[in-house]
């Protein structure tokens, strides 16, 4: 017999919703003219394994730090997160990669795994983290920064899991409390991109930035099912997204995501030494700890502890 229609229509809903907001889209005033704020490519894998004979798939999320007038796809990367989903068992991990590593970036020589976005865009990006951690994703997504903003205002802002008291002088003066935090469009930025004040630096920043996520998840599936909250959210997205990807691909993606089960999700970012470069400030990724994360998540999707 078959499957009742509500349920899978509502997880298929709440899926096509999950992926675009993963990517930190957002439902804004209609307008004539949408600018592009969230990039989604499928990547070049040197395997040529196809992505739907599949249980993993992976996705390279990244903010853009692209200024008003500058290409989103050919500014400096940030919150970088490396994110595999396990579309059998509904598993999920992140591997977040601080931005400042200092790698190797093809055809580049070496330098800040950010910078790999305004060499080559989102192909370069996402061959450079992929090179790091030992997995290739076949997916890449890239998105602005007041775009995230609007977009946590709009589902009504999230809540996060907040593991010591920190501020900043310029980006949030009143800081935010340890415990349990709610967070605006502007808080949830800030929160992610602070990291001058945290004793982990661009570590901890990184594990924020994975705080954040959960709590977009989180917001998003106790909405899903409100009248027309997935409907408006996909409308927007679509306005606002360039993609490569066919309809069945998208599909596919808003069907994986609709799976993911909360409490099978890891989350681990690549540890590393501080260091410099000439006068600038880098982070020597452990290299051989983001190979041990990539090997032991690229089956199934999920990591014992990091």
């Amino acid at each position: 017999m078959a499957a009742p229609l509500g349920p899978v229509r509502r997880a298929l809903r709440a899926g096509v919703l999950a992926l675009v907001l993963a990517g930190a889209a957002v439902v804004v005033p209609d307008a004539a003219v949408h600018r592009t704020d969230l990039v989604l490519v499928q990547a070049d894998r040197a395997d040529g394994v196809a992505v739907r004979d599949q249980d993993v798939l992976w996705v390279l999320a990244v903010g853009s730090d692209a200024r008003p007038g500058e290409s989103m796809v050919r500014s400096r990367g940030d919150a970088i997160q490396l994110v595999g989903i396990n579309t059998r068992t509904g598993s999920a991990v992140a591997i977040g990669v601080p931005r400042d590593s200092w790698v190797p970036i093809p055809g580049h020589g070496h330098g800040r795994v950010n910078s790999a976005l305004t060499y080559g865009g989102p192909a370069l990006m996402g061959r450079t983290v992929g090179d790091l951690v030992g997995v290739q994703p076949d997916y890449v997504f890239v998105t602005r920064f007041p775009f995230f903003e609007d977009m946590v205002d709009d589902i009504g802002g999230i809540h996060v899991r907040n593991p010591r008291a920190f501020s900043d002088e310029n980006l949030k003066p009143l800081g935010f409390t340890a415990g349990r935090v709610r967070l605006d469009g502007y808080g949830a930025m800030a929160f992610s991109r602070i990291r001058k004040t945290l004793p982990g630096g661009d570590f901890d920043r990184s594990a924020n930035q994975q705080r954040v996520l959960r709590g977009i998840q989180q917001a998003v599936r106790a909405r899903a099912d409100e009248p027309g909250f997935v409907e408006r959210g996909v409308l927007t997205v679509m306005e606002h997204m360039h993609t490569d990807l066919p309809p069945g691909e998208l599909f596919r993606l808003g069907q994986a995501l609709a799976q993911i089960d909360p409490a099978k999700v890891t989350t681990c970012v690549v540890g590393g030494s501080i260091g410099t470069v000439g006068s600038a400030s880098i982070v020597r990724p452990f290299v051989s700890q983001a190979r041990r994360y990539g090997a032991a998540a690229r089956s199934d999707a999920s990591l014992r502890g990091c």
